[in-house]
């Protein structure tokens, strides 16, 4: 519970917040960015910040778990003479959403001055609103290849969250939480900050290039130096895959010590495990862009169609087409 008692703070004009929530929403991402705004108010006992959660249309919105959120105001709703900072929450299949008439309306409300900003893979919608040129941004690490590929000229990263030049993004998840903190802190200070964050049970508030995802030691359980680094080459070279050999040399293990690693701690063949990472990051291509099978197929380091198709084949069970086409169905 929230067990401290308010601290006394100088007066404060309050902020308003705009969470849009958009069909399939993290609701994650989502509660974590509201909680520490309540938090600091009640800390506080001063109305810091005040939000609304709006939609396109008034009514319900279905988040990815199920759970469905009212929204008591429409965009029409909003008053742009007086914005607020506008908060887009995505989900899964933002990729698609193709919405003209609400990336007009958020550019018209970036013309009105209005601070605009996005959680998990809202970013792609700020993206095709033609919000985020010249800026850095942040995206799930899930869609992040998708991104680079229809967007490649969008300064983003893995990062947890960024805030350049009036425009805030994050990956999503709990670094909506962090995003919040860090913007409390600029709004009143680290003390507040950091009061918030032991209320939320956090024994530190996370920078902006902190990593998304844990690191290979966690992720896979193992600790060998030398199939981390091998491991870490594998994720970084998947357009143009590298050799056994060269991978050996990078390591500096010969071959033959580089299969007894990965046999010994992954269970199976470098060439196997490096497959599967470059089908995975197909995998997520096939879903999250338009790009066609063979630009797919390149993009994962297979140098023709048939080969792709028959290693996709063997390790998801269809082809890629059959894939993309079971993706596209009604949910």
């Amino acid at each position: 519970m929230d067990g401290e008692p308010p601290m006394v703070e100088p007066a404060a004009a309050s902020q308003t917040l705009a969470f849009v929530l958009v069909d399939n929403f993290s609701m994650l991402a989502f509660t974590a960015a509201i909680e520490p705004l309540r938090i600091a108010n009640r800390v506080t006992g001063r109305e810091l910040y005040r939000w609304c959660v709006v939609a396109k249309e008034r009514g319900p919105v279905r988040a990815s778990n199920g759970v469905e959120v009212a929204a008591r105001l429409g965009l029409a709703d909003i008053d742009l003479d007086h914005p607020p900072i506008v908060i887009v929450c995505a989900g899964l299949n933002a990729e698609r959403n193709r919405d003209k008439p609400f990336f007009a309306w958020l550019r018209k409300a970036e013309r009105h001055g209005a601070q605009i900003g996005a959680l998990c893979t809202g970013t792609y919608l700020l993206a095709r609103a033609g919000l985020l040129d010249g800026r850095r941004c942040a995206i799930h690490w899930e869609a992040l290849p998708g991104f680079v590929e229809e967007f490649p000229d969008i300064d983003v990263a893995a990062d947890l969250y960024q805030n350049d030049q009036g425009r805030f993004t994050c990956s999503g998840g709990t670094a909506a939480l962090d995003l919040m903190l860090n913007k409390i802190a600029l709004d009143h200070g680290n003390e507040l900050a950091t009061k918030v964050s032991e209320q939320c049970m956090l024994d530190r508030i996370r920078s902006p290039d902190d990593r998304q995802r844990l690191p290979i030691r966690a992720r896979l359980g193992i600790h060998h130096p030398k199939l981390i680094l091998a491991i870490e080459l594998m994720e970084a070279n998947l357009e143009e895959p590298l050799s056994q050999e060269m991978l050996a040399a990078y390591v500096g293990v010969s071959r033959r010590q580089l299969e007894r690693l990965f046999k010994r701690h992954v269970g199976r063949t470098p060439a196997h495990y490096y497959l599967e990472l470059r089908l995975e990051r197909a995998r997520h291509l096939l879903y999250q862009t338009d790009m066609p099978i063979m630009d797919v197929a390149c993009a994962c380091g297979f140098v023709s169609a048939s080969h792709f198709s028959t290693c996709y084949r063997q390790m998801y069970g269809k082809t890629p087409r059959e894939e993309r086409t079971g993706s596209l169905a009604p949910a």
